[in-house]
């Protein structure tokens, strides 16, 4: 089940956590989220899961800034969020998405016990002017059956930037030779 936006601002300061908190932004079973002034974009032609990827960082100015087809845009939100007891799970906004803009390519699923900013991956159809502020997603909050677990990671976890791909840790981290195999590295003779 979906929880209202009522039971959203119920369970502020316990089990959600969104700073700063704007009564407006409070939808009626999700809450509209701001994007941050600032982008990365990846500075590799070939980017490379087993190693950090080069990036360039940009202003978006009062002005807006323009995003081209066929290129990754990271972002994030001004809210920072946190999430106990319940699946947190973002999306974007369908005034956004009816002008070709992708909010999150694939990562709108969060994990309970998640602590920090979101991290958007931006993907625009066409040429499409973004400005810093605007109400770019939505949050919205699952409830969950059985024991929890909340998210542990070294990766993600109280984030306070905009965070580029860190799936390069999780080769570092392989220490057992039957991972990496499953990583498709090749088995020393």
């Amino acid at each position: 089940m979906i929880l209202s936006g009522n039971e959203i601002k119920k369970q502020l300061g316990t089990n959600i956590v969104i700073e700063p908190f704007d009564e407006n932004s409070l939808n009626s079973n999700s809450y509209n989220l701001r994007l941050h002034n600032e982008l990365l974009v990846y500075e590799e032609i070939v980017l490379d899961m087993r190693r950090p990827n080069r990036f360039r960082r940009y202003t978006i100015p009062p002005e807006g800034f323009v995003l081209n087809p066929n290129q990754l845009y990271l972002g994030r939100t001004v809210e920072r969020t946190e999430t106990h007891n319940y699946v947190p799970m973002l999306e974007g906004r369908s005034s956004i998405g009816r002008l070709g803009l992708f909010v999150h390519v694939t990562a709108g699923f969060g994990d309970v016990g998640f602590c920090g900013y979101w991290t958007l991956e931006m993907y625009a159809i066409q040429p499409v002017r973004i400005y810093p502020g605007v109400p770019i997603c939505q949050i919205f909050y699952h409830q969950i059956v059985g024991e929890i677990t909340e998210y542990h990671s070294d990766k993600y976890q109280n984030n306070r930037d905009i965070q580029p791909s860190m799936l390069f840790k999780e080769w570092e981290s392989q220490r057992d030779p039957q991972m990496r195999l499953s990583f498709g590295e090749t088995q020393p003779e």
